[in-house]
């Protein structure tokens, strides 16, 4: 435990994220909310506006001495095959040049880190991090460390072994060799605190992102083969009441944040719960003042839920489809079949709502007859925009993890990327039916039709890939608000061009 000479009623909490344009990280706004409210000062470093994260570090650590600091990771990289930006050596950096200016404890958090907490521990070499939720888990840890008692009993910790230290733990009896992990504790309803999002100026990142962000819920309960989600977030819906919501998205709108991305997974699973959330905020009387984004699944989504939706403020809506063969779709685990991507284009179409499908192609048993599919398909009922992601990140834990390591042992795999059992760096999942053929196939299907975001970077309008997307990030200068892809539609049905 730290010695006595820490100020053991601070903490610092850091945003190593320096991808542009800018996410607000909203689960830092929230293990703020949740450390002030136990008694703790709160103190911020947002790596995202800063010139240099050394200068940074520099100026707070002259002044402070916190008893802890806790680091979230929100992404390992960028999970796009086409760049593979692995982002964990630049947080090394990072992580690194705290370890210089402290020797606090560092603590590990975040969706990203609880995808594969042991290896990016282990990377990193730090001694302690919490895996899923962390409003409970580190206020109770730094509690502990405050008090000199150990904390090797909290959910969801995981911490190095006993029989050494790597000297980031203030002297506590941790070792250089394996972790232990508790199982989080994962609350069956999230009737935690309103949070009061303050730590993250978020005003700020409405300006430079164009949204802020709210959670309606943590979990999935669906089987796709590749997700990490499930993983980080637990197999169970955890649902926050609506009325918090509500409160939530108000505290936003007080500061001027009136554009948002809900966060869920998918935001109509379960269905009541987010007829829920929309008749909250129209009885409110928010949805004047608000507009707003959603992920959703195809099924279960009517034209009664779109109504609400729209009532409410949605703006747009990204269906996370995968594809539009029903033996692909079988193949990624997924529930529902083309048909019923269809109808939510019709329900789309009859509402006047901007809608996008994200594909996600190449995955086992891909062939350019599944791709001629899936592209003719979108043509045909023409949504608003199309991503598509070609070759698929393979993720530790995951089902596409064990069929990319039996492919490999029978020597059928095509996974392009740093290929190790762990997937720990980025990996990708590309049919061996299609292989190098895969990129100009979809391209020869896509040709110039405008719908579709499939590219690598040459031509930012049609990049996918968002991170450092310049003629994004010049739109947002210039005052356009909302999803990114609807930022890019917008632009282009107006007929603009914004010079970079």
């Amino acid at each position: 435990m730290p010695p006595k000479s820490a100020d053991n009623k601070r903490v610092l909490l850091v945003n190593p994220n320096e991808m542009q344009p800018p996410v607000a990280p909203i689960g830092l706004d929230y293990i703020a909310g949740s450390l002030e409210q136990a008694g703790f000062s709160v103190d911020l470093i947002d790596l995202c506006f800063a010139s240099s994260f050394k200068e940074a570090l520099d100026a707070y650590f002259r002044g402070h001495d916190p008893i802890a600091i806790g680091v979230t990771l929100r992404n390992t990289d960028d999970c796009y095959y086409l760049s593979q930006a692995f982002i964990l050596p630049r947080i090394k950096e990072i992580i690194d040049y705290i370890k210089v200016k402290t020797n606090r404890p560092l603590i590990l958090g975040g969706v990203g880190f609880s995808v594969m907490p042991e290896p990016i521990l282990a990377y990193l070499e730090v001694d302690l991090g919490i895996w899923g939720d962390g409003e409970r888990a580190l206020p109770a840890l730094v509690k502990r460390m405050a008090a000199g008692e150990e904390p090797f009993d909290i959910p969801g910790l995981i911490y190095r072994k006993a029989g050494g230290s790597s000297g980031q733990t203030g002297g506590g009896p941790l070792a250089s060799g394996g972790y232990h992990c508790n199982p989080p504790e994962l609350a069956e309803l999230l009737d935690l605190p309103l949070p009061r999002r303050e730590a993250v100026d978020n005003p700020r990142y409405l300006r430079e992102g164009g949204m802020g962000g709210v959670e309606t819920k943590r979990g999935c309960e669906q089987s796709c083969i590749y997700c990490a989600d499930p993983l980080a977030k637990g197999r169970r819906y955890r649902l926050r009441p609506p009325s918090i919501v509500a409160d939530e998205i108000e505290v936003l709108l007080g500061q001027g944040v009136d554009h948002l991305h809900l966060c869920d997974s998918e935001f109509n699973l379960p269905y009541g719960h987010a007829l829920g959330v929309c008749e909250e905020i129209i009885r409110r009387g928010l949805g004047e003042r608000l507009a707003w984004y959603a992920y959703l699944s195809p099924v279960p989504f009517t034209e009664e839920l779109a109504l609400l939706m729209v009532k409410a403020g949605c703006q747009g809506i990204n269906f996370g489809v995968d594809h539009a063969a029903d033996r692909m779709l079988r193949n990624l685990g997924r529930s529902f079949t083309a048909a019923d991507i269809r109808e939510t284009a019709a329900v789309c179409h009859r509402l006047g709502i901007p809608f996008m499908y994200d594909l996600l192609l190449g995955g086992p048993g891909e062939n350019k007859s599944s791709l001629t599919t899936a592209i003719s398909f979108m043509k045909e009922i023409e949504p608003s925009r199309v991503g598509i992601s070609a070759g698929i990140r393979i993720y530790p834990g995951t089902r596409l993890a064990e069929i990319a390591l039996a492919d490999i042992e029978k020597g059928t795999a095509n996974v392009r990327g740093a290929i190790n059992p762990a997937f720990f760096a980025p990996a990708f999942y590309v049919s061996h039916a299609l292989g190098d053929e895969l990129y100009p196939f979809i391209a020869s299907l896509v040709k110039k039709d405008g719908r579709f975001f499939f590219g690598g970077g040459e031509e930012a309008a049609a990049n996918y890939n968002y991170n450092a997307n310049s003629m994004l990030m010049e739109a947002i200068k210039k005052g356009y608000r909302g999803a990114f892809w609807d930022i890019l539609r917008r632009l282009a049905e107006e007929g603009r061009v914004i010079k970079v």
